[in-house]
């Protein structure tokens, strides 16, 4: 889709509904989003909806990012702990690696 067909009111409509889609706990949503309308929100010459695009893109993004660091620590740590876990760890796993490395 290209957002330079749509109208401004569209465009706000569009991101708004995106951003709630990733409140849905789907990230990589909020990611896209954030992508999405970046030049729309900071490089565009103003307009009445950017505003409210630009709150929006904002809150894709810390939210995306929060998202990212989260799955980034607990890979870290299941990675580093599964072992010490014992079967918990196993449990967690989908494919269970034999013996410890």
């Amino acid at each position: 889709m290209d957002l330079a067909r749509l109208p401004n009111d569209k465009k706000l409509q569009l991101c708004r509904w995106y951003f709630k889609v990733g409140c849905l706990l789907l990230p990589f949503v909020w990611a896209v989003n954030a992508i999405w309308f970046f030049k729309e929100a900071f490089m565009k010459p103003p307009y009445d909806e950017q505003k409210q695009i630009k709150k929006y893109v904002l809150m894709s993004a810390v939210g995306a990012i929060a998202w990212i660091a989260v799955f980034a620590i607990w890979i870290t740590v299941f990675q580093l702990q599964r072992v010490s876990w014992g079967a918990t760890g196993d449990a967690l796993s989908f494919i269970v690696p034999l013996g410890r490395a």
